[in-house]
C-alpha cells in the first residue's frame, strides 16, 4: 500500500513559519585524502579570500575525484553516534537521523524504523539510474568540468591550517593545488524543526575563524558555491531558485555564511559574494515577486516530518520518493521485515547494549547490587 504526501496547493503551508531549533554541532567525522573515514576533525578547512580571474577548468586533467558509485549507506554518521553514545551513555533523542538531504526535483530515499526512531539515506541505486538515463550533454565545455568547477572554487578558497598558521607560498600557490573531493570534514547536529527531532549528518566546506570551545555553540561555518554571472532576468531568477537549495542546506546544518564564486560562462572566476543565511529569504522576498518563501518551506517540511513519523511505524524498509514534477512525495514498503543495509549490525548491536547497561541495577564499588 502507497501513502502520498500532497505537495500541492502549496498555499496552505503558508503563514507563520514553525518553530525551528537552532542545529548544534555534538560530533563530527573526516574523510581523509584517500577518502578514508576517520572519528573528528582531520579535514577540517579554513576559509580564506580566493585569487580572482583563475581559470577553474585548471588542473581538471589531474583532478582525484571521489568514486561514489560505492553505496556508504549511513556507516560513518552511525559510527560517529555510537562513538558519542558511548561517552554519554545515553542515546541521542531524536525522533528521525539522516543524511543531509539533497533538494532534486525528483528523488528517491530508503528508511527503517528502528527502536522508535526513523534513519533515512539516500537510494543510492537510484541516483546511479538517473545519471545513466540523463540526456547526452551538448554544451561546448564538458559537463565534468563543469561540475569541476565547484571543487576547483573550494581548493582556491581554503587553507589546512588557519591563516596564522600557512605559509604565504601555499597561500599563493592555491591556484596550482591538485584538487581532491575525497577528503571531507562532516558536521554532526541536532536539531527540530516543529515537534520533530531531527540528527543531520553532512559535509561543511570550511570555517571561518575556529571551533567554539564549549560544544554546541553556534560555529562560523562558511558554504562554497559557484554560480554563471548574472546578466539577464532569466539568469536572476535561476539563481534565485539556487539560492533556496543553497539556503535549505546551510540553514539545516546551521552554516551562517554562503560565499558564491561567480564565475563567466567559460569557467573563469571574476567575483566572490557573501550572502548570510539567515538573511536569504527576506532577500528573496524583498526583490518582488519571489519564486519561493521560507517560512512555507519551513512549514512544509513540519508537516512532511510529522505525516511521516505517523506513516513509518514499523520494521522493513521504506521508500520515500517524489517522480520529477510530482504533486506529492510517496512511502511505501519495499521489504516487510528487517532494516536492510541502512542501518548496520555493529550499530544496532551497540544500541542493545546500551539498552542493557540502562536497565542493569548500579552496583557498589565491589561489583554487587545496592
Amino acid at each position: 500500500m502507497t501513502a502520498a504526501f500532497p505537495i500541492q496547493p502549496v498555499a496552505r503551508f503558508a503563514g507563520k513559519s514553525e518553530l525551528v531549533k537552532r542545529p548544534k554541532e555534538f560530533a563530527c567525522f573526516s574523510y581523509d585524502a584517500d577518502h578514508k573515514f576517520h572519528l573528528g576533525a582531520q579535514s577540517l578547512k579554513w576559509y580564506y579570500t580566493p585569487d580572482l580571474d583563475v581559470d577553474l577548468s585548471k588542473g581538471f586533467e589531474s583532478f582525484i575525484k571521489h568514486d561514489d558509485s560505492v553505496d556508504e549507506h549511513l556507516d560513518s554518521l552511525l559510527t560517529t553516534i555510537a562513538d558519542y553514545e558511548q561517552k554519554t551513555s545515553k542515546p541521542i533523542d531524536a525522533h528521525i537521523i539522516m543524511a543531509a538531504p539533497f533538494d532534486d526535483d525528483g528523488f528517491e530515499m530508503n528508511a527503517t524504523l528502528y527502536r522508535g526512531c526513523i534513519f533515512i539515506e539516500e537510494n543510492h541505486a537510484y541516483k546511479q539510474a538517473s545519471r545513466a538515463n540523463e540526456r547526452p550533454w551538448n554544451g561546448p565545455i564538458p559537463q565534468e568540468v563543469m561540475q569541476y568547477w565547484g571543487y576547483k572554487f573550494e581548493t582556491l578558497s581554503t587553507l589546512p591550517r588557519p591563516w596564522g598558521e600557512t605559509s604565504r607560498e601555499f597561500i599563493e600557490s592555491r591556484p596550482d593545488h591538485v584538487v581532491n573531493n575525497k577528503e571531507q570534514y562532516c558536521s554532526v547536529v541536532r536539531t527540530g524543526i516543529g515537534k520533530t527531532i531531527l540528527c543531520i549528518g553532512g559535509e561543511v566546506d570550511a570555517i571561518w575563524d575556529d571551533k567554539p570551545r564549549t560544544q554546541g555553540d553556534p560555529i562560523n561555518w562558511v558554504e562554497l558555491k559557484t554560480s554563471a554571472v548574472i546578466q539577464n532576468d532569466r539568469q536572476a531568477n535561476n539563481f534565485e531558485r539556487k539560492l533556496m537549495k543553497f539556503w535549505i542546506q546551510s540553514f539545516l546544518l546551521g552554516v551562517p555564511k554562503i560565499i558564491v564564486g561567480f564565475r563567466t560562462q567559460d569557467g573563469l572566476l571574476v567575483e566572490t559574494k557573501e550572502f548570510r543565511t539567515m538573511e536569504i529569504p527576506l532577500m528573496v522576498k524583498k526583490n518582488g515577486r519571489p519564486k519561493w518563501d521560507g517560512d512555507t518551506c519551513v512549514n512544509f517540511a513540519n508537516g512532511f516530518l510529522e505525516w511521516l513519523r505517523h506513516t513509518i511505524t514499523d520494521e522493513g524498509v521504506w521508500r520515500i520518493k517524489r517522480r520529477p514534477r510530482s504533486a506529492e512525495i510517496e512511502v511505501f514498503k519495499v521489504e516487510e521485515v528487517g532494516h536492510g543495509d541502512i542501518i548496520t549490525d555493529e550499530f544496532m548491536n551497540w544500541r542493545i547494549k546500551l539498552e542493557l547497561r540502562q536497565t542493569q541495577p548500579p552496583t557498589d564499588d565491589n561489583g554487587t547490587e545496592e
